[in-house]
C-alpha cells in the first residue's frame, strides 16, 4: 500500500518540529521519534558518509537522542547553560517516494543560534524517513547534513538541528 503526504502536510510537520526546538521541548522533540528512531549528523567532511563506515558528528538512536534531549535541558550542561536563543528556518520541503512504510521528505535548513552575544549560522538540508499512523506523522530517521566547511568558533554541536 503506498502512502500520500502532500508537501504541505510534510511542511506543517516540520514546522510544529522547529517550533518545538527553539522553544527548548526538547523531551517533546524527541517524542516525535519511532521506537526505532535515529538521528544523524554526517562529518562536515563527509556528508554523504554512511553509517558503520563513517565518523558523525551524532548519530543517536532513540534512547540516545531521547537522552540528549534530558541532557541538554539540565543546569549542568554548561555549553547550553544558559539556554540558546535559536530559530529554525526551513524551505524547499519535498515529498518523495514513499515505501516499506515511509514517506522521504526533503528540506533546507538554516539554524540561527545566539548565545553569550554570539551568533552562529548552521546551513544545510535535512533527509527524513517518516510514518504515518492513526495518531499522525513520527520521524524514523532524521539526518541533518551541515553545509559548512568547520564548526566555528567552538568546534562542535551543542544544539539540535
Amino acid at each position: 500500500m503506498t502512502m500520500q503526504l502532500s508537501r504541505s502536510d510534510a511542511e506543517d510537520f516540520l514546522i510544529k518540529e522547529a517550533a518545538l526546538l527553539d522553544a527548548w521541548k526538547l523531551e517533546e522533540w524527541a517524542e516525535l521519534f519511532t521506537e526505532d528512531g535515529e538521528y544523524l549528523v554526517p562529518a562536515t567532511d563527509d556528508p554523504d558518509g554512511k553509517p558503520g563506515a563513517s565518523l558523525f558528528l551524532i548519530y543517536d538512536d532513540r534512547h540516545r537522542l531521547g537522552e540528549r534531549a534530558k541532557r541538554l535541558l539540565k543546569k549542568t550542561a554548561h555549553a547550553e547553560s544558559p539556554h540558546s536563543r535559536t530559530r529554525h528556518m526551513t524551505s524547499n520541503v519535498a515529498v518523495g517516494d514513499s515505501s516499506n512504510g515511509t514517506i522521504a521528505v526533503s528540506c533546507n535548513f538554516v539554524v540561527f543560534r545566539s548565545r553569550m552575544e554570539v551568533t552562529n549560522i548552521y546551513p544545510g538540508h535535512a533527509e527524513y524517513l517518516l510514518i504515518s499512523n492513526g495518531s499522525g506523522l513520527r520521524i524514523r530517521s532524521k539526518k541533518a547534513v551541515l553545509d559548512v566547511d568547520a564548526l566555528r568558533p567552538h568546534g562542535k554541536i551543542s544544539i539540535i538541528l
